[in-house]
């Protein structure tokens, strides 16, 4: 066989070096299966060739015959340049480990979808596909219950329909053309809303629904059929990254791989927290093997790398946040001892009797319990902005609160218990023309979207690391640098002084003087290591991604009668927050638990916005982008068995 290799990369063609595998699966001895396996473990002589083609080397005993077919010896073109390994469907580099480094051994450099054989190299009589730039595309699974992504389609394949986009006609129910593809999710040059909307009909009554009176399945009710904005498309394309793939980047989360009851696990609980990827507890382990010390003023090797990972972790989340200076950027356990720093060293200091605090009735606690405790001390007023029934911020209530006596507003970016986004650049520039200071809670809005503090003009922005894949008892509050400057600190000790006496103490500026005592090192460094990792990925294809993830439960869980969404707003995150009738929040949460889907019931620290709309405690499933569709499906048709019961 002639097997004619990319003039590029030097890889041979994917479909033709299958027939070969199949051939030799067939051929070599102890290969033989009772039936068809596509394990590689199931066919060992097969797979070292391969592995041997593929640059990854061999056993001895196959040095000789692979050298003949990469020379070309075998009929086959001779190698142009050194073969790098890849992942078999991704076409992602497979680099050494990158243990220490910061960077999970699976998070890899990308090859552009352009250096993967191209489709008129196929023989094998089926018909490829493939994406604007040469990529070749496997079958869509859009509304088919599995991931949107369309690279990693082998580990979630039936033997009798594979639906690899890569036909062989030795699988039996294979033979003939693949299917033709729709378009992709998230690749938008190739829009696929067509096709989503072709299959809802198919997708509105899952094989599990039960027909119940009054559920109508011919009139589906998704309200996503509308193409999304192009917006990281070019970007992918120019960094040279593949369409999204949500089953690739969850195997760099080992904790993904537990079961629990018996079952697979699915963390939809990631509005609490969000899982962290390996890269994160390499960087860690790494600090605690060769950093380890205390930072600052220190003579020895370990204090200067110490120092060095800290610096720089403070310089990743500057560039994250898009702050002007890293002198902007605080380390502090999480988001609510921001909130707490801000109010009890500026608030403190500037606020007096009768000077009026504007919070939004969506807020978490942490956003509001340290205002009113505040307010009781030093006679302030807190004033706070209604919502409408959606969960949305009525703008022009907001506007009404606002007068000269308010000093400080502050409000979340995105709701933890509804999902809602707030206007916040707007609700910003409101504050800012009656004089007004601004404080963001981003907590729940730097996992799902880009934010930049030049933009919002906030003048502090707080999250928490634990929320954004990094360590927990780590967060950030940015602050502006003159305010910072201009604020008594609200802790003493060491590292955040100039000089001490007993008649005078003089404090370093920001950022030390309100990072007293020694800090949380090893997970300030964990937390620049998940930056990292989130930033490699791109935090518009993630939010993009979440977008489509949303909108696809949402639209299952519609059909479900008994079901109230709670927060329904137009702009939302990923929270899917709802009640069922006939069942307690924490009868529909054990019942999702016993099938391995973790969820949060309660109130979510949110009692304010939950009372305003009607319930005490909700079921929040809440997504992040290792989530897939196959998990959704899942989550959904637990709530259908449930259903069918009452």
């Amino acid at each position: 066989m002639n097997i004619n290799t990319d003039g590029q990369t030097g890889l041979p063609d994917l479909a033709q070096l299958q027939q070969l595998a199949n051939a030799f699966f067939k051929a070599l001895p102890g290969d033989a299966q009772p039936s068809v396996s596509l394990r590689p473990e199931d066919h060992p002589n097969a797979t070292a060739m391969a592995g041997k083609i593929m640059g990854n080397g061999g056993p001895p005993e196959l040095t000789t015959a692979s050298h003949d077919i990469l020379s070309g010896q075998s009929g086959m073109a001779p190698q142009q340049t050194p073969v790098v390994p890849q992942h078999p469907f991704s076409g992602l580099q497979t680099p050494p480990s990158a243990t220490g480094l910061g960077a999970s051994s699976s998070v890899i450099s990308y090859v552009p979808l352009a250096d993967l054989p191209k489709a008129e190299d196929d023989r094998s009589g089926g018909t490829q596909h493939t994406s604007a730039n040469g990529g070749r595309i496997p079958a869509s699974v859009a509304g088919s219950g599995a991931s949107p992504s369309h690279l990693e389609q082998g580990q979630h394949f039936d033997i009798k329909d594979p639906e690899t986009g890569f036909p062989d006609a030795n699988l039996s129910g294979t033979s003939g053309p693949a299917p033709a593809p729709a378009a992709l999710p998230l690749e938008q040059d190739q829009p696929y809303w067509a096709d989503v909307n072709a299959l809802l009909k198919q997708i509105v009554t899952p094989s599990f629904a039960p027909q119940l009176p009054g559920f109508d399945a011919a009139v589906p009710s998704y309200y996503f059929g509308n193409r999304p904005q192009e917006t990281s498309t070019a970007f992918r394309q120019q960094a040279g990254i593949p369409a999204f793939d949500a089953h690739l980047l969850k195997k760099d989360f080992p904790i993904l791989n537990e079961t629990v009851n018996g079952k697979p696990l699915v963390w939809f609980d990631n509005a609490a927290t969000t899982q962290k990827p390996k890269a994160v507890m390499d960087r860690i382990t790494w600090f605690y093997e060769h950093e380890n010390s205390n930072i600052h003023r220190a003579a020895h090797e370990l204090a200067a790398r110490a120092t060095d990972a800290y610096e720089a972790a403070r310089e990743k989340v500057r560039v994250f946040l898009g702050a002007r200076s890293a002198n902007e950027i605080i380390f502090v356990r999480g988001a609510t001892e921001a909130i707490n720093l801000v109010a009890q060293s500026w608030g403190e200091q500037y606020l007096h009797p009768g000077d009026e605090i504007v919070v939004s009735h969506l807020e978490h606690h942490a956003n509001i319990v340290p205002w009113k405790r505040l307010a009781d001390k030093k006679g302030l007023k807190l004033r706070v902005i209604p919502v409408d029934d959606d969960g949305q911020i009525l703008l022009d209530e907001y506007a009404k609160l606002l007068n000269a006596n308010t000093k400080l507003v502050a409000f979340t970016q995105v709701s933890n218990a509804l999902g809602t986004v707030t206007p916040a650049q707007q609700m910003v520039a409101m504050a800012h023309a009656v004089g007004a200071k601004v404080l963001v809670d981003g907590a729940q809005s730097v996992s799902h979207m880009t934010v930049n503090m030049q933009a919002l003009d906030a003048d502090w922005f707080v999250f928490s690391g634990h929320k954004v894949f990094g360590p927990t008892g780590i967060g950030v509050v940015y602050g502006k640098e003159g305010l910072l400057n201009a604020t008594q600190p609200w802790q003493g000790g060491g590292n955040m002084i100039q000089d001490v006496t007993f008649e005078e103490i003089r404090y370093h500026n920001a950022p030390g003087r309100f990072e007293a005592g020694t800090g949380n090192i090893a997970d300030a460094v964990g937390l620049g290591a998940a930056i990292d990792y989130i930033s490699r990925i791109g935090m518009e294809n993630i939010g993009q991604y979440e977008h489509f993830l949303l909108e696809y439960a949402t639209g299952l869980i519609k059909q479900i009668p008994g079901v109230r969404r709670i927060g329904t707003a137009a702009h939302k995150a990923s929270v899917l927050s709802f009640t069922m009738d006939g069942y307690s929040n924490d009868e529909v949460g054990r019942a999702l638990n016993e099938e391995g889907i973790a969820v949060r019931t309660g109130h979510h620290c949110a009692q304010p916005i939950l009372r305003r709309m009607g319930v005490e405690t909700t079921v929040r499933p809440s997504l992040a982008f290792y989530n897939t569709c196959a998990d959704v499906d899942r989550f959904i048709e637990v709530l259908w068995k449930l259903r069918k019961k009452k």
